[in-house]
């Protein structure tokens, strides 16, 4: 291809990819389903648009590379240890039966055994993407079904390191398959002990070194060659890239520079993923998903219904109620990511027939299309299927009302973590009767244990408040800092206690104004409140009286942190806040010669139509004016503005072009 043809396809792909994931997101679905769906559309078999091109395969490959190498940054030895249950009971039987199952299933319908395994192999996956994300929005990571999930989805991400090195040997003849698979083994253990026992004792002091130079630059540039470095080792020994990104996560993983590179490498391991997923949706023919509609509908019923079913009844069986058993079994029904990387790997092997490829991949995006649904409205299905959850539903209540009986004028706690138990510290050194709950069992287990009074319950149910003693409280802190879940809790008191004070406790002062509105009595921002402590120390420290001190505390709260709402953003500052909620800022404009802002007062540029307040405007060098609707601006004023970074770019074009 012509250069000029090349940039003309990624304009393609990237304009296409831009539309989709915005209007994905805004639907709150996942990101990766708007890539696959970009691909299906502007690929050979669609549109048209993008040809097929051993290149961009080679490039997606590198998303891959960089998913695994974050999946070995991820490894942590204490967490699997704690979680050795979930991850190598559950998690160990989930993969391996589905494997079982779906081999059974192909050699009954005549396929091979060799293309059954990898089938199976490819189904047994679920999306930790979609799990992770739709678990902590809904406050589950900690629930008994939560810890099931988690455990199952990190025993199928160590899964994939031994699946990437069978796939390709199943391609063998019968006669050369055991050699293969033992060839592949060998070589497999002879790498792992270079890299990981050698490599262990080399990577600590080489990162030490390169951290030493104080170069932002270098260091990534470190990070880049020893993914891709171990990777192509790992290649050359006849494995996989991503074999070698992965033990390339697992070395760093144990340096103390973990979280810096997890954080520099974020933007390209998303940029190339998504490209790896646009490759994935070129691959799928209409024609042929067409013909073959019926084995799509049986993939499609295959992953929902019974592989929904299998994991469930493997749940049950390992000593989950009802309940957990169902919701983990409508979480985990649905294909995953390395699943299209398994599949992608099948094909090139020809493993697994071109046809059966794809009503597989149709199958797989129509199920995780389906799958944030499901976890939606698993506590729905859940209630009208599980039989005994009506039961254990009624019992958590009853243990709820038992400890609140005799209470009045208590508080409730919502949330029993760090603050949540320095609170009721206070509350019983002034013995104030409470009721904390929380949704970790092993938390509540060991301080129940101690006498504490909490109990298993979601605050963000009616029916657990009522049974806390909604209508006798005196008052109700929220300890967690997730507006999304304070908002419900709040909707809850409105609606049942509108005169109780509700205090919530949030990160920053994003979310003031919108938990105020609804219904909070007060809003306790972490940093607004070290930022208070902070200056009422040094107040005292330079010989401030301490009334004066208090003085001024009280007005900072008072005004709802006025005085530090918003901050001028620099390069240090870590970039944290979500992009659909940016937090407000502080930004300062030049009024220059000729700027349609000189001579107008500030009512009659209505800045306030674009959510930006103007905080100060120093003039003359004289720092602090305060600013009124009627202060004309002059030439040479710094206009001190707050908003959002979309709004500020809006009031500064208003400013000086009018």
């Amino acid at each position: 291809m012509m250069p000029h043809d090349s940039l003309e396809i990624a304009l393609i792909v990237l304009a296409a990819a831009v539309a989709v994931v915005v209007a994905f997101r805004r639907l709150d679905l996942p990101p990766l389903l708007g890539y696959l769906l970009v691909g299906i559309l502007v690929g050979p078999h669609t549109l048209g648009w993008v040809a097929e091109s051993a290149e961009a395969s080679y490039l997606a490959e590198f998303g891959v590379v960089f998913l695994m190498f974050t999946i070995g940054l991820e490894f942590n030895l204490p967490r699997l240890r704690t979680m050795r249950g979930e991850v190598f009971g559950f998690g160990a039987s989930q993969v391996i039966a589905t494997i079982v199952l779906v081999m059974l299933l192909s050699m009954a319908l005549g396929a091979s055994w060799q293309s059954g395994f990898a089938i199976g192999a490819v189904l047994c996956m679920s999306s930790t993407a979609i799990l992770g994300k739709m678990l902590a929005e809904r406050l589950e990571l900690n629930a008994p079904h939560g810890r099931k999930i988690i455990g199952a989805a990190l025993f199928q991400d160590l899964a994939v390191v031994p699946l990437l090195i069978a796939i390709p040997a199943l391609a063998r003849p019968g006669e050369e398959l055991a050699w293969a698979l033992a060839l592949a083994v060998v070589k497999a253990t002879a790498v792992l002990f270079v890299i990981l026992v050698l490599g262990q004792r080399l990577m600590r002091r080489w990162y030490h070194l390169v951290a030493r130079q104080k170069s932002s630059e270098l260091f990534i540039l470190n990070v880049l060659l020893t993914i891709l470095g171990l990777a192509f080792l790992t290649e050359r020994a006849g494995l996989s890239l991503a074999l070698g990104a992965f033990l390339a996560g697992v070395l760093i993983s144990e340096t103390e520079y973990r979280y810096q590179v997890e954080e520099d490498i974020r933007p390209f391991r998303e940029v190339l993923l998504g490209f790896f997923f646009v490759t994935i949706g070129m691959l799928l023919d209409w024609k042929v998903v067409f013909a073959n509609w019926i084995w799509v509908g049986a993939t499609f019923a295959l992953l929902v219904g019974a592989k929904g079913a299998l994991v469930a009844a493997l749940s049950r069986l390992l000593g989950a109620d009802p309940g957990v058993a169902l919701r983990t079994g409508l979480s985990l029904a649905h294909a995953g990511e390395f699943g299209f990387v398994l599949l992608q790997l099948a094909g090139r092997h020809a493993v697994v027939d071109a046809n059966v490829m794809q009503s597989l991949l149709a199958g797989m995006v129509l199920s995780m299309l389906a799958a944030p649904f499901l976890i939606q409205h698993s506590e729905r299905l859940v209630r009208r299927f599980a039989a005994g959850e009506w039961m254990a539903r009624a019992l958590e209540l009853h243990r709820i009302a038992v400890q609140t009986m005799s209470a009045e004028g208590h508080v409730i706690i919502c949330g029993y973590g760090r603050s949540g138990q320095n609170l009721a510290r206070i509350l019983e050194r002034e013995a104030i009767p409470f009721i904390a709950l929380d949704l970790d069992p092993q938390r509540i287990r060991e301080a129940a244990a101690a006498g504490e009074s909490v109990v298993y319950g979601d605050a963000a149910r009616r029916e657990v408040l009522i049974a806390a003693g909604l209508k006798r409280a005196k008052a109700m802190v929220i300890t967690y800092a997730n507006t999304a879940s304070a908002l419900r809790v709040l909707s809850v008191v409105h609606r049942e206690r509108p005169d109780l004070p509700v205090l919530v406790r949030t990160l920053d002062d994003a979310d003031i104004d919108v938990l105020k509105r609804a219904g909070a009595a007060e809003v306790v921002s972490e940093i607004m409140e070290g930022s208070l402590m902070l200056g009422s120390h040094a107040l005292m420290l330079v010989g401030v009286p301490l009334n004066r001190v208090l003085r001024r505390i009280r007005e900072a709260r008072q005004q709802r942190y006025a005085l530090f709402r918003g901050f001028f953003r620099g390069e240090s500052d870590e970039v944290a806040e979500s992009p659909e909620k940016p937090q407000p800022r502080l930004h300062s404009v030049l009024v220059t010669q000729g700027a349609a802002a000189v001579g107008r007062p500030l009512q009659q540029l209505r800045l306030e139509e674009l959510d930006v307040e103007v905080t100060a405007i120093r003039r003359r060098g004289i720092r602090g004016l305060a600013p009124t609707p009627q202060t004309r601006l002059e030439e040479g004023d710094v206009v001190v503005l707050l908003g959002t970074p979309e709004a500020l770019a809006a009031a500064e074009m208003r400013l000086l072009q009018g």
